[in-house]
């Protein structure tokens, strides 16, 4: 990593300046390359935003400004480009981070059916095309056409939460293909070396498969037994930025590890993710990991639109356009008949799947980077795609939206500004103030323990506002923004109360990298959505109306002619097999096959338990239920 021996090179010769190009600037020269990144970042990407192109196309659109061959305000692209690979390192360990290989394992179908398809075909067809039609080697070949197979998470991702459409039937199957291409860009970049060592005179190295495997195997052994004793230790410490600064060494480590033997340090910062991510850290290493790559990311994205061969558009626009669109358009062929025929989408949600996934991907900007590195394809032709990237993930935007007027599929907002916040610091933040979190506000007031609700219905706010909740405020609890001014880095409980699933994941995920301190009271709507809160470590999901649910049970049982003793214990005994039933199909809950295996045998299993003893147990059920299903199931 050309960044690691530049800083050791500062470093060595005591000089208060920074390296780019291999030469020493003045520090003033710095701080004023450091000023143009600033106001080119704050002009352009919030403009790119607010139009709701993306914040990664307004990176790249700011670097191409104030680059060599537009305004010429930083002219060492190189320089920048070392600084910011580290933001890709810490990109690839976040991704591993969020990846436990059980989950993985239990997601097989949905993740490794349709993505490995889409990326195999895609790849394949880009692939023989650079091969047949444009003369390329078969290394370069499969280089080009897997990086053009990726598509950008970033973009797809953004674009499903802003519209809110992450939970319906396309959302869920591209992000079911996005996470398999995060997957397949670390093999591809791993790949780049071993391509080049094998395209070089000597042909394949085994020394450096050898090499390669061997530090791998090192990095998992090392990793499932080192990472998580050295973590408890400095957990003992208690100071947060001593937990900041391990989980840099840990990515730096890994990363320098696998540079040393000459195998991408991506790949390293990836491995060493993937075995923390059923760590006990693992949140609390997101959200001290998350600001730097948010940051370097950004960076890097500037460097690339840095690099732009801008005068290429100029010159051939024929050229460029026509490999934009011949991208474009093969994926887009390949696409819809896996959204048609193994996602089981419709017409409308097959063409909005196929618009989001069309475009080329960040990925592969770190792919071809590598691959002109290692010189396995030329310059020229590197900055030929990634000017054709960039311009795919520049439409997709404007296609989302066009598409999307076409279908009548309007992105949902809100109606007026946001409630400022001023109130004294609260115990307790209720997001969604409905019937359940009306219930809950009612006995915190009663108890006066000081709480902030937070609701993002326009009307629900006009109906309470007339009751003098001076503790609700209109806002999204799902915007990091709102939570800063409700003061909940100085609460105590976190209420999840909304009546969206898929909002109540979103706000579980930010309060957990934000505030990991945060207990958080979940409402769940369904066992699926039980299931996807506890992947996100809330660990007691309350069923909405499961409690209701066997009250119910209980009084059908009485009516038949039970006794209340016996219909008590019916119902106890049910509760508690059901608790059991569900820890255990959480571990397969993206199995249909095991689940209805499972369901199955629990069925029978509670007929034997039924049948096998007929006095009732659970005398203390007769007049109320107990405790642990007040708490567990209300």
């Amino acid at each position: 990593m050309r960044w690691r021996r530049s800083l050791y090179a500062a470093a060595w010769n005591n000089h208060p300046i920074l390296p780019l190009s291999g030469e020493y600037v003045e520090s003033h020269s710095f701080l004023n390359a450091a000023l143009v990144f600033l106001l080119a970042t704050v002009i352009a990407v919030p403009l790119t935003k607010r139009f709701r192109l993306g914040a990664v196309l307004g990176f790249l659109l700011a670097g191409m400004a104030i680059g060599p061959q537009v305004l010429g305000l930083v002219s060492d692209t190189e320089g920048v480009a070392t600084i910011s690979e580290f933001g890709v390192v810490l990109m690839l360990f976040v991704i591993g981070l969020e990846l436990s290989p059980q989950r993985l394992w239990v997601m097989r179908r949905s993740v490794f059916g349709a993505g490995l398809l889409q990326v195999l075909s895609c790849g394949l067809a880009i692939g023989l095309a650079c091969y047949y039609l444009f003369g390329l080697t078969a290394n370069a070949s499969a280089i080009v056409g897997g990086s053009l197979a990726l598509s950008s998470t970033a973009f797809g991702l953004q674009i499903l939460a802003e519209r809110k459409e992450a939970g319906s039937a396309y959302g869920r199957q591209t992000f079911a293909i996005l996470l398999f291409q995060d997957l397949a860009a670390i093999p591809l970049i791993a790949m780049v070396p071993l391509l080049a060592s094998s395209a070089s005179p000597h042909g394949l190295d085994p020394r450096a498969i050898l090499q390669t495997v061997g530090a791998i195997v090192a990095v998992v052994v090392g990793g499932r037994y080192l990472l998580r004793p050295v973590f408890r230790f400095v957990a003992r410490a208690n100071a947060q930025e001593v937990s900041t600064a391990t989980a840099l060494l840990v990515v730096l480590g890994t990363a320098w590890l696998m540079e040393e033997v000459g195998v991408s340090s991506t790949l390293g910062a990836f491995l060493a993710g993937v075995l923390l991510a059923d760590s006990e850290y693992r949140h609390e290493l997101e959200s001290h990991i998350e600001p730097f790559k948010g940051l370097l990311l950004g960076l890097f994205f500037i460097s690339v639109g840095m690099s732009m061969d801008v005068a290429l558009l100029l010159h051939k626009p024929l050229l460029v356009l026509g490999l934009t669109l011949a991208v474009l358009a093969v994926k887009a062929l390949l696409l819809w008949p896996l959204g048609r025929i193994v996602g089981a989408l419709n017409n409308a949600d097959t063409l909005r799947m196929v618009v989001l996934l069309a475009c080329g991907g960040e990925f592969a900007f770190v792919v071809l980077k590598q691959a002109a590195e290692q010189r396995l394809i030329g310059d020229s032709l590197q900055s030929l795609i990634v000017l054709a990237i960039t311009l795919s993930m520049a439409v997709t935007p404007l296609l989302v939206a066009v598409i999307a007027k076409l279908i009548d599929v309007k992105a949902k907002k809100p109606e007026r500004e946001y409630d400022t916040i001023e109130t004294d610091a609260p115990r307790v933040i209720i997001a969604g103030f409905g019937r359940v979190g009306q219930i809950v506000g009612r006995v915190l007031r009663a108890q006066r323990i000081p709480f902030v609700a937070l609701e993002s219905s326009v009307e629900q706010m006009d109906t309470l506002r007339r009751f003098n909740n001076t503790s609700l405020f209109f806002g999204d609890p799902a915007r990091p923004d709102l939570l800063r001014a409700a003061q909940a880095d100085q609460a105590e409980v976190f209420v999840l109360a909304t009546d969206d699933p898929e909002a109540n994941l979103r706000i579980a995920r930010l309060v957990r990298r934000q505030y990991p301190h945060l207990k958080i009271i979940a409402r769940a709507r369904n066992r699926q959505h039980v299931f996807r809160l506890m992947d996100l470590g809330v660990e007691e999901p309350v069923r909405e109306t499961f409690h209701s649910s066997l009250k119910m049970t209980r009084k059908t049982l009485e009516a038949l002619g039970l006794s209340s003793e016996l219909a008590a214990d019916r119902v106890e005994r049910f509760r508690q097999h059901d608790v059991k039933l569900l820890k255990a199909q959480y571990l397969v809950y993206d199995d249909e096959t095991r689940l209805v295996q499972t369901s199955k045998e629990a069925l029978n299993d509670l007929l034997h338990l039924f049948d096998a003893d007929e006095e009732p147990t659970a005398k203390q059920e007769l007049e109320q239920p107990p405790a642990e299903l007040l708490r567990d199931q209300s």
